[in-house]
């Protein structure tokens, strides 16, 4: 299986950036994905999850109430649809993909990762 992160760029603070993470190698429907991120000088940290059928989803409080995720499984394809940006939402935004039907948080849960898009949100 390999994933393959797209959609991030420069945006000024306020706007708006639709991520997507494109599956292939095998049938993605039986996976939950989760949507991660690094910071400059930090860890990475999780952001947002969604099951195996899209209709469960949590999101961590920074992000909660801005962000979605969302998925089609026709196209294989999971999305992060991010609002209201602030600078501090600054980071490369990883997907990541496991074999559950339930939406995962810990990073060790996940098999497979994306190489990662960068997000950059000026003030």
């Amino acid at each position: 299986v390999q994933l393959q992160a797209s959609g991030g760029g420069l945006v000024q603070a306020g706007g708006s950036l639709r991520l997507s993470c494109v599956g292939s190698g095998c049938t993605l429907d039986y996976h939950a994905f989760g949507w991660f991120r690094q910071a400059p000088g930090k860890e990475r940290e999780w952001v947002s999850c969604i099951n195996m059928n899209g209709d469960e989803t949590t999101y961590s409080n920074s992000v909660k109430g801005r962000f979605t995720v969302s998925r089609d499984n026709a196209k294989s394809t999971v999305y992060l649809q991010m609002n209201s940006l602030r600078p501090e939402d600054t980071a490369i935004y990883y997907c990541a993909g496991a074999p559950a039907t339930t939406y995962l948080k810990p990073q060790r849960s996940y098999r497979y990762w994306g190489q990662g898009t960068l997000v950059t949100v000026s003030s």
